[in-house]
């Protein structure tokens, strides 16, 4: 009896025992399958990155894992990534049955909208919103531009010398004599060797008399014998030659008030040298260049508005009262 037992429980212990490693055979753990699931998964490329095709995950096609059949819809199922461009799942997953083309769309729409895919290289470096800010900063400096006017621009937020009625001017003035003002406008004194400075580089036969102009010292006999006409003006005596008033230094030692020692342009008609300064400040006045006084005197204030408007119409900046200015504006 004891051997029959004996026998009867070896060949049960035998049978559970080949049942239990045909079951293992049939049938592999759900840990490696897992981590075969896994491997497959991180082996398969990037999308989007030319020269790759992507290896099918799981089995290999054809073949099936004994005991299990992975149903098409089966919430876990792993299919094989067949299309280069698609992409794979951010969390490692398997597609939950997503088509391809609609992930296509998906990441044609991304790269529309300027954002780069997930799947390009790690090395391409796409700053869509720091092109979007620098393009917005251009067109502001380009708005900016187009609203406000250059500095250099001539004449502006200024009349011109068109919009002067120089006739009602000189009509004001027929009858204008100009006052020394020393404490105001202080007088030069007299120099022989002095240039007037940078005469030297402006061109033409209009600018020929400050290029060559030398101060020079005489009585009055000297002056009567060369010139035919001198008179005083505003505390100090000039003479007229060829369109020119100049200051008669030593004409009378005790009028000898100028305020500026060079040529003052005053045309074939040889109006007073106060004259026409006056008509100068006046119509530079009007014009938004001249701020002071109209005194008829070639101060500092005069000289630098006449430079502004020389400047403004592209005329050399002589300071001085010229043909060229004149003419300008229309004196």
């Amino acid at each position: 009896m004891k051997k029959f037992i004996t026998i009867w429980i070896g060949c049960s212990l035998a049978l559970a025992v080949g049942a239990l490693a045909q079951q293992e055979e049939a049938q592999p753990t759900p840990t490696k399958k897992q981590h075969k699931a896994k491997s497959a998964h991180a082996a398969q490329p990037s999308a989007g990155q030319p020269g790759q095709q992507a290896p099918p995950a799981g089995p290999h096609p054809g073949k099936q894992a004994k005991g299990h059949a992975a149903a098409p819809n089966h919430p876990h199922a792993h299919t094989p990534a067949t299309n280069p461009h698609a992409q794979a799942p951010a969390t490692g997953q398997a597609d939950t049955g997503a088509n391809s083309n609609d992930a296509m769309k998906a990441e044609q729409k991304k790269n529309h909208k300027g954002q780069p895919a997930a799947s390009e290289s790690a090395n391409t470096t796409h700053a869509p919103e720091t092109t979007g800010a620098k393009t917005k900063s251009q067109s502001e400096a380009t708005a900016n531009t187009a609203t406000s006017q250059p500095a250099s621009q001539p004449n502006a937020g200024k009349r011109t010398a068109k919009q002067v009625d120089v006739q009602k001017i000189k009509t004001q003035h027929a009858n204008f004599r100009a006052q020394p003002k020393p404490q105001q406008v202080p007088a030069v004194t007299f120099n022989e060797s002095r240039q007037i400075s940078g005469s030297e580089h402006w061109q033409g036969t209009q600018y020929t008399v400050f290029r060559s102009y030398r101060p020079q010292w005489h009585d009055q006999n000297w002056y009567h014998s060369h010139y035919n006409r001198v008179e005083l003006f505003a505390g100090g005596y000039y003479f007229f030659n060829a369109g020119y008033w100049y200051p008669a230094w030593g004409y009378q030692p005790t009028a000898q008030y100028y305020v500026y020692d060079g040529p003052i342009y005053a045309g074939s008609q040889a109006a007073p040298p106060d004259r026409v300064i006056a008509d100068v400040q006046a119509s530079l006045q009007e014009m938004g260049y001249y701020r002071g006084e109209v005194d008829g005197l070639l101060g500092p204030l005069t000289r630098e508005a006449l430079i502004g408007y020389q400047t403004d119409n592209g005329l050399y900046t002589t300071a001085a009262i010229d043909q060229p200015t004149l003419d300008s504006l229309g004196i």
